[in-house]
């Protein structure tokens, strides 16, 4: 049964037409003695079709039709002017402002019946086509194919973020709400071991996405994320990701991709801890962060020595003795906490 609000001061007039609609067995109405009842009627009953009177107290008809016009959730409800104003200003301004019909008064049972019949079939063909072109467009947006389609959804979609050197963007056991692209800097993420030494685990430069733990259930962050530089992130609710990737299989696909890629870089670091010597692991760590802090590997690094230290599995101070011979063997630079490193092949040919 479709829902009816009547707009209407006259007394007589609203009850008797009320009554006329009622006994159609179509129509539920609601009545409403003047325009300023008639908009809250109408915000919160949510009516197929308004009939509204043009001369009212409080606001009249086209004050309460340019209110609704302008409320996401009446705007698109049919609206029928009803009075016995019948000069053709009247009838123009009325139509101007949006409404769909206009019926003068005297009028008949079947001329209004026609009317609202009318205005009814039109509004559902109209909401028709709006739903279709809002599924189409939501499908045109969704249709994401890869990681750049996602990244650029992070870009389009995700919350942005600044954090200054050395500031926290999560910590060990927080939450993980977010799950973040880096638009600009470095981000380091590293794990307390039961002896309190603190071991980094990666390293994300510019365009690295990282914060995801499990999709399925709410298991917080792994690992602490720290920013080494002055950085700026974008930020996805966990939620809103999931949604995403339920309806673009084709990003699954290549998020597992980066997972896989992640792990092998993880696999890698570990052989490299247990099995290579020092002096290689120190020159390893290097390129390690020569590659996600700058654009060309031999511009000026600025790490601290535990950091560089954590990365590369050693103590600090045989960190620092194996960085000291490195220097001596002119492959880099030490300035204060600056490393530069000189001569690139040398360094990748560190045994």
């Amino acid at each position: 049964m479709k829902k009816i609000l009547l707009i209407e001061d006259d007394v007589t007039l609203r009850e008797n037409t009320a009554e006329l609609l009622e006994l159609t067995d179509n129509y539920d109405v609601i009545t409403a003695a003047n325009g300023k009842l008639g908009i809250t009627a109408a915000i919160n009953e949510l009516p197929d079709i308004i009939i509204c009177d043009i001369m009212m107290p409080e606001v009249d008809g086209y004050g309460v039709l340019e209110t609704l016009s302008k409320n996401p959730k009446t705007q698109f409800i049919p609206f029928i002017f009803l009075s016995a104003k019948t000069e053709r200003s009247d009838v123009r301004k009325g139509m101007n402002l949006g409404a769909d019909d206009y019926i003068t008064k005297p009028f008949t049972e079947e001329e209004l019946i026609s009317a609202i019949e009318s205005r009814l079939a039109k509004s559902s063909i109209l909401q028709e086509q709006r739903l279709q072109i809002t599924e189409k467009t939501v499908s045109e947006e969704e249709e994401l194919r890869d990681l750049n389609d996602l990244k650029n959804f992070f870009d389009d979609n995700g919350t942005s973020f600044s954090f200054q050197k050395e500031a926290q963007v999560y910590a060990e056991g927080d939450n993980s709400n977010y799950i973040y692209l880096v638009t600009k800097g470095t981000i380091k993420c590293s794990k307390l071991n039961e002896q309190g030494k603190v071991l980094t685990t990666s390293l994300h430069k510019e365009d690295d996405l990282f914060g995801y733990t499990s999709f399925l259930q709410n298991i917080p962050y792994q690992e602490t994320a720290i920013a080494i530089e002055a950085t700026q992130l974008v930020g996805v609710k966990k939620s809103t990701l999931i949604e995403v990737l339920h309806k673009n299989h084709k990003v699954v696909l290549a998020l597992v991709d980066l997972l896989a890629d992640n792990l092998k870089d993880v696999k890698e670091q570990l052989l490299d801890m247990a099995y290579n010597s020092v002096h290689k692991k120190t020159a390893d760590t290097l390129l390690k962060f020569a590659e996600r802090m700058n654009k060309n590997p031999d511009d000026i690094i600025r790490i601290a020595r535990h950091d560089l230290a954590s990365v590369a599995g050693i103590a600090t101070e045989t960190l620092i003795r194996s960085i000291s011979k490195l220097k001596k063997q002119g492959i880099i630079e030490i300035e204060g906490r600056n490393i530069k490193i000189i001569d690139l092949k040398a360094l990748k040919m560190v045994e």
